[in-house]
């Protein structure tokens, strides 16, 4: 096959087009940088400004501003006020600080620092200069807040900020303005963007050289010989192929490495299609098994409440739990609903198996438990309507462990069925993590006809209740060592009074911990509950 002429280099290619991105965001963080600094800067000098007004108001008094403006005369108190103030407006950025009091008409000055016989007088009026000032009088005449007001008028271009002065009746006596010149405001800007653009130039160069050598070196080079190994390839085949012509039906003229590499692939293809058509198959079934089983992970994640805090109207207590399965689906599952606006539902439960049959008996099983639950019932009740639902049809023989509560809120007193689940832990107000024993009955839907025990508990404000899988304590290690219930119940005592979600944090950080790399054999569970009763007294966080 002959070997096809680049007339184009892919690198040369690549290198402008990287040469023109670098400059568009050399741009495009110029004009974001110049934003932001134009207005932090804008912000300095307003605050700047301001902070002289403030300093400078200071040093007027309010109750005698009428008395000067009256008689426009000054007394020693007037002209040491004024030397004050003109010593602030030297040791400072701002080019003018007058003072006047607002009239429906115009202005009247109190005072102007500006010595070159072009300020005001004591007491002379004039009228509102145009722009921002006529635009606030009514703000003016109430002693309201005004913006910084940027104006180019006789004064040149100036950013006034003004400061309301008010006398010892809280009416406006004056106020005072501390020009900002805004020839130096901008040649300051000015100068931040001759670097910046001198910076990003500076950058796109070195940037575009270093994208041109590396590019060169790791994708032209590279595409060459892939092109002159797949030509030699095509050579060495066999031409007498059939399938689909896919690459026939294009028209490539990029004039580069991707044109001769198309021209390559294209001869190619005939070799191939045979294997390609079989590949397809396979890979189309592998993604439609992966697709349904990650359908199938949200399905069953969708079903467990996930959403925390559930209940954020309710104060009388906090629940939290996770599931971790141990595949892309799981045997494992929680829920917690009210039965009505006093009562709690609360189920902990493990199907025996993995994966999808597992998953699938896990959907069964928390909706006919839920369901029931919501029509009434002792937990022993709920439990023995949904043993025999179960037990119809179950030619898997699969079963599921079950913890089944039901608190009552209102006195905290609560029935609990346990169907060879794990023990729950029990930590009292300012105790510790104990496990609560008590004889289990059969594991649901493992024979029909079964009675379910149940037994009574009472929690009391401040007590919290831990339930869990298997999962958790037979977590193992690279030494096939469990991580069993003393160290579950360790890991809860580290922080006995912690609120649930950090609770379980806990416990996970331990586990993990624990098992190190060893793989994860079964799906892990856990929820908890705490208890506040009428007190509404929040976990420790």
């Amino acid at each position: 096959m002959k070997k096809e002429k680049i007339q184009f280099p892919l690198s040369r290619k690549i290198a402008l087009m990287a040469t023109a991105m670098a400059l568009l965001v050399s741009l495009i963080v110029i004009v974001f940088n110049y934003q932001y600094y134009k207005t932090e800067m804008f912000e300095h000098y307003e605050q700047d400004a301001r902070s002289v007004c403030v300093r400078a108001a200071g040093r007027i008094d309010p109750d005698r501003v009428t008395h000067y403006l009256a008689a426009g005369e000054k007394d020693e108190a007037y002209e040491q006020s004024y030397q004050i103030i003109c010593t602030i407006q030297e040791n400072t950025e701002v080019k003018y600080i007058y003072a006047f009091k607002p009239g429906p008409d115009g202005v009247q000055y109190l005072l102007d620092t500006d010595r070159t016989g072009t300020g005001f007088r004591l007491g002379q009026k004039g009228p509102y200069e145009e722009g921002g000032f006529q635009d606030n009088i009514e703000k003016m005449l109430c002693g309201e807040e005004i913006e910084p007001i940027i104006s180019n008028g006789r004064f040149g271009w100036l950013m006034s900020v003004l400061y309301p002065v008010k006398d010892s009746n809280g009416e406006l006596a004056c106020y005072v303005v501390a020009d900002i010149d805004m020839e130096e405001v901008m040649a300051d800007l000015q100068v931040f963007s001759n670097r910046m653009f001198l910076l990003m130039a500076v950058i796109t160069v070195i940037l575009a050289l270093i994208d041109y050598f590396i590019t060169k070196k790791t994708i032209a080079d590279p595409i060459t010989e892939i092109s002159d190994a797949a030509g030699r390839l095509v050579e060495e085949r066999s031409k007498t192929n059939t399938g689909t012509a896919i690459f026939d039906k294009l028209t490539i003229r990029s004039r580069d490495e991707i044109e001769a590499l198309y021209k390559s692939l294209n001869h190619m293809e005939k070799d191939m299609n045979t294997y390609v058509r079989d590949l397809v198959h396979v890979t189309a079934e592998r993604e439609r098994i992966g697709a349904e089983l990650s359908i199938a992970t949200q399905i069953q994640a969708d079903m467990l409440p996930r959403v925390f805090p559930p209940f954020p109207e309710r104060t009388d207590f906090d629940i939290y739990a996770t599931m971790t399965p141990a595949k892309e689906v799981g045997g494992d599952f929680y829920d917690f609903f009210l039965i009505d606006d006093d009562h709690l539902g609360l189920v902990m439960a493990d199907v025996s198996g993995k994966g999808v049959p597992a998953a699938l008996f896990m959907v069964i099983a928390k909706t006919l438990i839920k369901d029931r639950a919501m029509m009434g019932g002792s937990p022993a009740e709920i439990l023995q309507h949904v043993n025999e639902q179960l037990c119809q049809g179950n030619e898997a023989e699969l079963f599921v462990t079950v913890w089944l509560a039901i608190v009552e809120l209102s006195t905290g007193k609560g029935l609990a069925a346990n169907a060879g689940h794990e023990h729950p832990a029990l930590c009292r107000r300012d105790g510790q993590y104990e496990l609560v024993v008590y004889r289990h009955s059969l594991a649901v839907a493992a024979m029909e006809g079964i009675r379910f025990k149940e037994h009574s508990f009472e929690l009391k404000p401040g007590d919290s209740l831990f339930v869990y899988t298997d999962g958790v304590t037979e977590a193992m290690n690279e030494r096939n060592e469990l991580f069993g219930t003393d160290r579950m119940l360790a890991a809860l005592n580290i922080r006995p009074d912690a609120e649930p979600s950090m609770l379980l944090r806990n416990v996970k950080a331990e586990i993990d911990g624990f098992v190190g790399s060893a793989p994860q054999f079964d799906d892990m569970t856990m929820m908890c509950l705490h208890y506040r009763g009428t007190e509404a007294k929040p976990c420790v966080k």
